[in-house]
Parts: C-alpha cells; sequence; structure tokens
C-alpha cells in the first residue's frame, strides 16, 4: 500500500510540473514615457474580449520613462496589449470633447493610427517560450 500511495504522490508531482511548465509569461515594457506622474494602466486581450473586459489588467508606476508589467500563467496562443499613462491617476483614459485621447496610449505591435485601436493590428502569438513586449506610445 505504501508503494501505491509514494507512485501516487509522484505522478501527481510530476503532472503539477508539467502544467507549470506550460504556462508562460508576457513581459510588456513602455519604453518612452514623457514623464514619470502618474502610472501606466495595462490590460491583455485575447480576440473574443479586446476592447471589452480584459483576461488581465496591471497598472506599473512610471520610473525613468519606462513602465513594466508581467503577465502571468497564459497558455499559448494570439492575444493583445492596450496600455495608456493615466497622468492623473483616476483609472480611466481621459479624452477631449472631440473624442481625442488626452493621455498617450499604446498597442503591441505599435501599429498607430486615426483610429481606435484594432485587433488585426495588435495581435500577436505566445508560443512555448515566455515572451517580452516593447510598446511606444
Amino acid at each position: 500500500m505504501k508503494i501505491i500511495l509514494i507512485i501516487v504522490k509522484v505522478a501527481l508531482l510530476i503532472a503539477v510540473n508539467l502544467l507549470s511548465e506550460q504556462q508562460k509569461t508576457i513581459t510588456a515594457t513602455v519604453v518612452n514615457i514623457s514623464n514619470n506622474e502618474g502610472k501606466v494602466s495595462f490590460a491583455l486581450y485575447n480576440k473574443e474580449t479586446f476592447m471589452k473586459t480584459p483576461l488581465q489588467a496591471k497598472n506599473a508606476k512610471v520610473v525613468n520613462g519606462r513602465s513594466t508589467v508581467v503577465f502571468e500563467n497564459l497558455e499559448s496562443g494570439t492575444y493583445a496589449i492596450l496600455c495608456f499613462h493615466d497622468r492623473n491617476n483616476n483609472g480611466k483614459m481621459d479624452f477631449r470633447d472631440n473624442g481625442m485621447p488626452m493621455e498617450d496610449y499604446g498597442v503591441s505591435n505599435n501599429v498607430m493610427s486615426f483610429a481606435p485601436p484594432s485587433y488585426q493590428d495588435a495581435k500577436f502569438d505566445l508560443g512555448d517560450k515566455d515572451l517580452s513586449l516593447e510598446i511606444k506610445f
């Protein structure tokens, strides 16, 4: 009976170890922030959640014009990141009366246009290894 328990414990440990190895991280860094005021808010999406409810959302301080977050426990797949510089720390992106943003923002792949971000432009693949991205405002 003890041998069976030991075998089960070892099998469980191996299974947990294999599952934890499948989980990946994405490190996202904004590299060109104009000042150190406020924070940067980051949101991670997939195709179904894009511009709706993020899979993960994080905030990070601005230090020397840079801000970095790590999205953890991710499976391989296709994702997109949106972020903005929340200079006044009010927890939302501020807009002018004409709908133009008052705060800097960026997307994964750094594709910027005079329109709201699109998933097609921002998407990237997370393969079998952790990933680091640089985003520019």
